[in-house]
């Protein structure tokens, strides 16, 4: 017999995501249970399953959850199976284009390792192909504004290959030392961690165009929110997954982040 009732605890772990992530969604509106049952367990039918797919399809379109609710919000009342599907094609072709892209990046990489195992010369001209900053423009521009987003582009563009490559490895130092943190079981507030913490926090003040580089701007505020997005988006969270699996590493930095920012920032 077809399904059409689950549990949080179900929905959390075939969509991949918390409980407690599901709990702020149904918190600001964005996706209330369809019942609470008598021992106060939230429980979703197939429409909310539905509506959970598109936010985390636009969630990782890089839209914040003010923009989704939006997004959503515009169609409240024309919530029918044809509309839904309607959306959800849209949604289709633009991961399509985020696949073809991954497969140029991956292509990208396999053909330096390539490189570089065969002592091979490097193609600066081939090594970033698909490493395009500008899809995140629309973002960066609502989030931030136009100004935050055109400091930003001019810096990138300003980079030399050699730069560009610096601080790519920058960001895979950052992710490979937090996962061993989070793995070796110290605590957030530890001094390694903490360590770890200030490099990431130097990183992103060195970052033209975002909150924590802009003069006057409240770096704290921003740190500490950053780290609640590694949790909440499965985007920025994978770069922090360690081998459980889950949110743990995203978790283990979101909390090193915010003792970092209320003890020094």
């Amino acid at each position: 017999m077809e399904r059409d009732d689950w549990s949080i605890q179900e929905i959390a772990r075939l969509a991949g995501t918390t409980s407690r992530t599901l709990r702020h969604y149904d918190d600001i509106g964005l996706l209330p249970p369809t019942r609470v049952a008598a021992n106060g367990y939230r429980h979703y039918d197939s429409q909310a399953l539905v509506r959970l797919q598109r936010i985390l399809l636009l969630r990782d379109l890089g839209l914040g959850l003010p923009q989704i609710a939006e997004v959503l919000g515009a169609a409240a009342g024309h919530g029918s199976a044809r509309t839904e599907a309607s959306a959800l094609e849209t949604h289709l072709a633009l991961l399509r284009e985020e696949q073809a892209r991954l497969a140029r990046q991956i292509a990208s990489v396999e053909s330096t390792i390539t490189a570089l195992r065969g002592g091979e010369n490097l193609m600066a001209e081939n090594m970033f192909d698909g490493f395009d900053h500008t899809r995140h423009k629309e973002e960066v521009e609502d989030r931030w504004g136009k100004k935050a987003y055109a400091d930003s582009d001019r810096w990138w563009r300003g980079m030399t290959d050699a730069e560009r490559a610096d601080w790519q490895q920058r960001v895979s130092d950052l992710g490979r030392d937090w996962i061993a943190a989070a793995e070796s079981g110290i605590d957030p507030a530890s001094a390694e961690a903490q360590d770890v913490a200030r490099r990431h926090v130097e990183w992103l003040t060195g970052i033209p165009g975002t909150p924590a580089a802009a003069p006057g701007g409240d770096v704290k505020a921003y740190v500490i929110g950053l780290g609640e997005m590694y949790v909440a988006d499965p985007r920025f969270g994978a770069n922090y997954a360690t081998s459980s699996g889950g949110t743990e590493g995203a978790e283990f930095v979101r909390d090193a982040l915010r003792i970092y920012a209320e003890r020094t920032l």
